[in-house]
């Protein structure tokens, strides 16, 4: 499936999108850090055969226009609330986070709280992530060095989200209350060798963590995949969507 892409004019620049499908509720695909639009590739085609989908990428990837300011998660969350009122992209809305996009999904659930119908978490960073810098070996904390020096070498990187991870999780921490809706989270079963046993465990608990949100939530194991259970076990994530999405119906 060739997915088609359109810009929009938003009050902080352009950004690129996509809108398959037909049917409610409507569903917003949010993508991991710096994760493009085809991230979703194998699971659009199926999923718009029963819902309108809308996906897109933020600014500084793909076609979308490079940031001008620092790209926090109110910064992140208010512009795609925006794009979604300007193409016309109703609620009820069920978002679908992976990784750092569940902590925008997070987020714009405690902001917009009338307009979430429930969650898909997959694979989704915890605010309480954060503290798990302490178990990091020297090789990875070395790698997130060389990265975070990169980055500040090119003007607009300096505003890359990944940068102001921090300041979203204290803007969530702020925030109203957690709405009463669905939420259901998916958690790679599979062992990641670049990933310290210390930390692959605490991520876990985070993740079973947001069991807690909601009175309405369900735990899934996508067995044979890691961290991107979308691109290794599709099937998991379009099954979890749909059953997620019946219980707004």
């Amino acid at each position: 499936m060739k997915i088609e892409k359109y810009k929009i004019e938003t009050l902080k620049g352009k950004l690129q999108y996509s809108i398959s499908g037909n049917g409610k509720p409507n569903i917003v695909l949010i993508n991991g850090g710096s994760g493009p639009i085809e991230a979703w590739m194998k699971i659009l085609p199926e999923i718009s055969k029963t819902f309108a989908v809308f996906s897109y990428n933020r600014f500084g990837i793909g076609g979308s226009d490079k940031p001008k300011e620092p790209q926090d998660g109110l910064a992140i969350v208010k512009t795609l609330h925006e794009a979604l009122k300007l193409v016309g992209f109703d609620p009820p809305l069920l978002l679908v986070g992976h990784s750092l996009g569940g902590l925008y999904a997070n987020l714009y659930a405690r902001l917009y709280p009338n307009d979430v119908a429930g969650i898909v978490f997959i694979e989704s960073s915890h605010p309480k992530d954060l503290s798990l810098n302490e178990f990091q070996g020297k090789a990875i904390k070395t790698i997130n060095k060389l990265f975070t020096m990169f980055d500040s070498l090119s003007s607009y990187k300096q505003y890359n989200e990944v940068n102001f991870v921090k300041d979203t999780v204290i803007q969530i921490q702020q925030k109203d209350a957690f709405p009463e809706i669905p939420v259901y989270i998916i958690t790679g079963g599979k062992e990641n060798r670049m990933i310290p046993e210390e930390v692959r465990t605490k991520r876990v608990e985070h993740q079973l963590e947001y069991l807690s949100l909601s009175k309405k939530s369900k735990h899934i194991v996508a067995d044979n995949s890691g961290h991107f259970p979308q691109l290794s076990e599709p099937r998991v994530v379009i099954n979890t969507i749909k059953d997620c999405a019946n219980q707004l119906l």
